[in-house]
């Protein structure tokens, strides 16, 4: 039994470190622009059947209930909180929030990744891309924003216009769109804020802001992370007890399999 004990406490020790991780890599990324916390979510492992219920006993009636042990637990998944972080007001014309569901769509090479960050900018080219020290990735439509632009408006169906030095009227550069997937959970992560498709996220559904379901664009605004670090810390207190109390199993069990030992040998 001592040895079921340390079984089933080792297993809730790894399953309360992974948790500990998730924890702290929501910490990590309380001032990521656009992030969505983590959670783990766990499992029981399989019984150890004594005996099943609804036998017949001696007397030949049906007994309630049986006799079953659990061998511990594991990790079931991790999924996400894609609920909406809060708005921060920058009043840069290429930073870009939605207010709603749905993604920017970002070129990388010949593949299209997803995101919610929307810290954009303008490369030397005037190619509106995603502000990165590493990458140009380009919005995807991909939009140019003339050398002689004196501002850039977007409104919240994603309608891009320049007002040109010297022109009376604005001109049109490209509308923006955005994707919104059916299961949000079916994302696969690739870091930098980046999300790419899976056959379990769904086909991406592109369209138009505030239609079908989809968010609307707000200039000027980022979405923050929405991460509460109060929340995360309360949760991280209760991993550390739980992980110290299985540590206190696998202790008491290692006793007694001891103390088993010493007794067996008289």
């Amino acid at each position: 039994m001592s040895l079921r004990a340390l079984n089933s406490a080792g297993t809730g020790m790894e399953a309360f470190q992974f948790n500990l991780d998730v924890l702290a890599n929501n910490l990590a990324n309380a001032g990521t622009t656009g992030f969505k916390r983590g959670r783990a979510n766990f499992e029981d492992l399989m019984y150890e059947r004594l005996k099943n219920p609804g036998v017949q006993d001696t007397l030949g009636n049906l007994t309630a209930t049986g006799i079953d042990v659990g061998l511990g637990t594991k990790v079931a998944s991790t999924t996400n909180d894609f609920g909406f972080g809060s708005l921060n007001q920058t009043e840069s014309q290429y930073d870009l929030a939605i207010t709603g569901d749905g993604y920017f769509q970002i070129q990388d090479g010949s593949e299209i990744l997803y995101t919610r960050a929307g810290n954009f900018t303008v490369n030397p080219d005037g190619n509106i891309v995603l502000a990165s020290a590493n990458r140009g990735r380009f919005l995807e439509p991909q939009i140019t924003v003339p050398p002689d632009a004196v501002s850039v408006s977007i409104n919240s169906e994603g309608f891009v216009v320049a007002q040109i030095a010297g022109q009376a009227e604005q001109t049109q550069l490209g509308q923006i769109e955005i994707v919104r997937f059916i299961n949000n959970q079916g994302l696969l992560h690739r870091g930098e804020n980046l999300f790419s498709s899976t056959e379990a996220s769904g086909a991406p559904l592109v369209g138009t802001p505030g239609q079908e379901g989809r968010g609307l664009i707000q200039q000027g605004f980022l979405e923050q992370s929405n991460v509460e670090p109060v929340r995360e810390l309360v949760e991280l207190i209760k991993t550390q007890r739980n992980f110290e109390l299985n540590t206190q199993v696998v202790q008491a069990a290692d006793q007694m399999l001891q103390q088993t030992a010493n007794m067996r040998r008289f």
